[in-house]
């Protein structure tokens, strides 16, 4: 048994706390000692543990103690589900951070940088120098119909919008990170069957509540992306990604490769797991 002075110093939680929780009815001590003293054991230290965690998340003491008294509280459950939230908390702070450190290294995040024709020759030239004649060629007929030239203006036209450039530098984070990352992928067919073998996992985990294992998948999916893309930080690309669900066309694509509804809990699962 330990005295509430014991507890506050072994918790950070203060007298004055620890004294009203007891009031209201949200922790009360094991028993009280023959002079009238607060005891508490290892089962209520336990519980106290648990309110930290919840207020940790800003939940309010009239809520931690709505939730903690419900007869069908699950204890494990209920600490999964901290788990999740905080990593939620967590992954949103290292967001605002990463915005912060853009900031600090002189990126604009909320303007955008125009592409010129130079940009576009120096695309060329990096996508040039990584395949063989042949394979260039064949990209070239692939995109832009066997016309080279074609092909420079399809890229100038897009990265002249101003919504794509100002998309491209924030999830670049500059626009020489983005020429830098140019460079055609060879492994295409692996890699749709990566994506697809991820996409097939979240419909999996659609009806099971599986949180811990829908955070991995998001991982997954978030380092898929990033390696593809060659992107230092997936999140706002996701999270833009995500966003185009909201078109009913493009939802409909996937939810009828995936299963009804796949693309709403694809959307809900990667803003779990960045806190928005």
């Amino acid at each position: 048994m330990k005295t509430v002075n014991e507890v506050s110093k072994i918790t950070g939680i203060s007298i004055r706390a620890l004294r009203y929780y007891d009031e209201i009815g949200l922790l009360k001590p094991s028993k009280l000692s023959d002079t009238g003293y607060r005891l508490y054991d290892n089962k209520a230290l336990e519980k106290l543990q648990e309110i930290m965690f919840y207020k940790e998340l800003e939940i309010s003491l009239h809520d931690i103690k709505k939730i903690m008294d419900n007869p069908n509280y699950d204890k494990k459950q209920a600490l999964l589900s901290q788990i999740a939230l905080l990593e939620q908390k967590r992954n949103r702070l290292n967001g605002i951070i990463q915005l912060i450190k853009d900031v600090l290294e002189g990126v604009n995040t909320m303007s955008f940088e125009a592409f010129n024709e130079q940009d576009i020759k120096k695309m060329i030239e990096i996508m040039r120098s990584d395949l063989s004649e042949e394979q260039f060629q064949s990209f070239i007929n692939e995109h832009g119909g066997g016309d080279i030239e074609k092909y420079e203006e399809l890229l100038l036209k897009s990265l002249t919008d101003e919504k794509v450039a100002s998309d491209i530098l924030r999830w670049y984070r500059s626009k020489e990170n983005f020429l830098n990352a140019s460079k055609p992928e060879h492994n295409t067919e692996q890699i749709k069957n990566d994506f697809h073998e991820i996409y097939i996992g979240f419909t999996t985990l659609m009806n099971s509540q599986d949180v811990e294992a829908e955070h991995l998948l998001v991982e997954r999916l978030a380092n898929s992306f990033k390696n593809m893309l060659k992107l230092d930080n997936p999140r706002a690309f996701l999270l833009d990604f995500v966003k185009e669900f909201q078109n009913e066309k493009f939802a409909d694509i996937h939810d009828t490769q995936y299963g009804k509804g796949s693309s709403k809990y694809l959307t809900e699962a990667i803003q779990r797991y960045y806190g928005v």
